[in-house]
């Protein structure tokens, strides 16, 4: 997300009112009189770096967006960003794939901010093995390839209702990190099936549940969400990972068999 030479001001002011804050509410979770955040809101005062980081840390900015708030202040940026091929990390490349690897047989990927596939496990076939191969060329998106009609397509089951979770979730994301992309690819999905009804999520369900077959037999999911702490590094901090869990015994016993099975592989 790029602000130009927006002031420090004008971006704070911006990112209160994303979070639904008055100054005053703001003032009191800072610790700073509401006349301060009016002074820094209108440009009469430039804060110093550390209350930057006090009003973004009240406000949950990202750290992407932390050091555009500290370079519209006079300040330097404190976020380290590199390219996950970065030689520096290749600790935290080989402890992610670690991670993939030992849940296997069961599926589990990577994702970064936008929902671009980093790395996944050989168990991942079971989502990419019937996906049109023009959706598996890099950048591949995990959230255009789950509700595009050539993604996961008729083989999800429960669509309506994975739809009705995904597009509000990505809604959200896109307005708290006021990232653009996000918008452009909330509204390109939404448009994919403009008439459909969301499906409610069942209250006796832990987890949104994900159905979905693979060959002939239909597979049931649930999955989970892991990021790591890493508050000085911008890309560690926007990678997560995806790890996917068998419902019921049927798909734990079909992904151990299919553990075994000689697999296509998808370079990404």
């Amino acid at each position: 997300m790029e602000h130009g030479d927006r002031p420090v001001g004008e971006l704070l002011r911006e990112w209160r009112l994303r979070r639904g804050l008055s100054q005053l509410e703001l003032s009191i979770q800072a610790d700073v009189s509401s006349r301060h955040v009016s002074f820094v809101e209108t440009g009469r005062t430039i804060p110093s770096a550390a209350m930057v980081e006090r009003f973004a840390e009240q406000l949950n900015v990202p750290l992407r967006e932390r050091n555009l708030l500290l370079v519209a202040a006079g300040h330097a940026p404190v976020y380290r960003h590199r390219a996950p091929d970065d030689p520096e990390l290749a600790r935290a490349r080989d402890a992610i794939r670690r991670v993939l690897d030992l849940h296997e047989p069961f599926p589990a990927l990577a994702v970064d901010r936008r929902w671009n596939l980093l790395f996944a496990n050989a168990a991942t076939r079971v989502f990419f093995d019937e996906v049109d191969p023009e959706l598996l060329r890099p950048p591949v998106n995990m959230m255009r390839i789950g509700l595009h009609p050539n993604g996961f397509g008729d083989r999800l089951r429960n669509a309506d209702q994975v739809r009705g979770f995904l597009l509000p979730r990505l809604a959200r994301q896109a307005a708290q990190t006021g990232d653009p992309e996000l918008r452009t690819l909330h509204d390109e999905l939404s448009a994919y099936h403009p008439t459909a009804e969301p499906t409610p999520i069942d209250p006796a369900d832990v987890a949104l549940p994900i159905r979905i077959r693979h060959r002939d037999t239909e597979l049931c999911f649930f999955n989970t969400i892991t990021t790591f702490g890493a508050p000085f590094d911008i890309t560690l901090d926007e990678i997560a990972v995806e790890a996917y869990f068998p419902s019921d015994a049927t798909t734990s016993d079909y992904l151990h068999a299919l553990a075994d099975q000689p697999a296509h592989t998808h370079h990404f």
